[in-house]
């Protein structure tokens, strides 16, 4: 741990801005929702633990997180209101002394707690009161940015911010929490949905024998035909049929026997899946561990059980029609990182996973419409393409 960076205030603020998808926006509306909404949930945590204390064991890690939130919308009220996280830090111990000016040293996560909590308690009395306090001081917020304009008002909104900001450093301290681990998990966790540059790695199976790699150029034709009254969708590939004949598998006809070209956005954008390895033979003998772990029934069935989660939350959303990057909702790529847990695409992040999944639905609208198309797999630039097929 020698060669540990402590963040700065700076820092942390100047990443956490270039994450604001909504950058040109002036208003305190947003963020102060956010702000309030994440407080929310930070009570809702403790709630749980209160709740039940024995059974929810996830309560350490989500009361980090959620108050790397608070701090992310807290920084950007902050900005959109012309003042610096810096600035705001800097006035802490002033009182109700006049306003100070950023100070130009660097100010680190580590000053504001001086004492390191290293252990995570179960929260006291103390602290619910302190949250209880945390929430009285973004409704003053609310309640002010109700009744004037706090954008016009620069002395009011820097006192409340300074109010605030000392009321969270108090949870974060009775919650034994550090602000610092807080705001790296945040940025962490914002710069893989929303980066500042967008950077892929190589391929899981780069260093696998030729034959035992996803391909990275090819064709897939994807027709329907009716077979005895019934239709089927099938797929070729260099002329030979591959897999079965695939019908909805459900009570009401949906489409889902489309749903291979999930698959392949995921081979395409992420360089994964199981299901496409068993699919074409590609399953890597040559490492049995990873043969076993990587590209096994259970790798395959996790894949599986996604592609199915996801389709039933883009039927509730126009199958992500006129949605682009940066649309799909936060929540859903987290659960899909929960999903694969200990599997390889857990490396992906979040963007990656986006447009993977915004590809692949773009190919199955057109398969909805059309019923049949050529697929073309272009792993080398991280796309799925779909053209007619005559």
């Amino acid at each position: 741990m020698d060669d540990f960076i402590p963040l700065s205030v700076q820092e942390y603020s100047k990443d956490a801005l270039a994450t604001d998808v909504q950058r040109d926006a002036e208003s305190l509306n947003f963020p102060l929702l956010g702000l309030f909404g994440e407080v929310g949930s930070l009570l809702s945590e403790v709630k749980k633990k209160q709740r039940d204390p024995i059974a929810y064991r996830a309560y350490a890690a989500a009361v980090t997180e959620e108050l790397g939130d608070v701090l992310w919308y807290f920084n950007l009220v902050a900005s959109r209101g012309g003042i610096s996280l810096a600035e705001v830090v800097t006035n802490l111990a002033s009182g109700d002394g006049d306003w100070k000016p950023a100070s130009d040293k660097t100010i680190t996560f580590e000053a504001l707690q001086p004492a390191v909590l290293k252990t995570l308690k179960t929260p006291s009395k103390k602290f619910e009161e302190t949250l209880i306090e945390l929430a009285a001081k973004v409704g003053l917020l609310m309640a002010d940015q109700s009744n004037r304009d706090l954008l016009r008002d620069r002395s009011r909104l820097g006192p409340l911010l300074v109010a605030f900001l000392e009321t969270l450093i108090r949870a974060a301290n009775e919650a034994g929490v550090t602000l610092e681990a807080a705001a790296v998990k945040n940025r962490t966790k914002t710069t893989d949905r929303w980066p500042i540059q967008k950077e892929v790695s190589g391929f899981f199976d780069g260093d696998a024998p030729p034959e035992e790699q996803l391909p990275r150029k090819l064709q897939i034709e994807i027709f329907e035909r009716e077979v005895n009254g019934k239709l089927y969708v099938f797929q070729t590939c260099n002329g030979l049929n591959i897999g079965d004949r695939l019908t909805d598998n459900a009570m009401t006809e949906d489409d889902y026997r489309f749903h291979d070209v999930f698959h392949y956005a995921y081979v395409a954008v992420l360089g994964w899946s199981p299901v496409t390895r068993s699919l074409f033979r590609l399953k890597r003998k040559s490492a049995s561990k990873i043969d076993e772990a990587q590209d096994g029934a259970r790798a395959a069935l996790i894949e599986e059980g996604i592609t199915t989660w996801i389709f039933g939350q883009a039927i509730e959303m126009e199958f992500f029609k006129d949605l682009k990057a940066g649309d799909l909702p936060f929540d859903l790529l987290k659960q899909i990182h929960q999903f694969v847990n200990g599997y390889e695409p857990e490396a992906c992040p979040a963007w990656l996973w986006e447009e993977a999944i915004l590809q692949g639905y773009a190919a199955f609208r057109y398969l909805r419409e059309n019923r049949r198309g050529t697929i073309t797999i272009d792993a080398a630039n991280r796309r799925l393409e779909i053209e007619p097929l005559p």
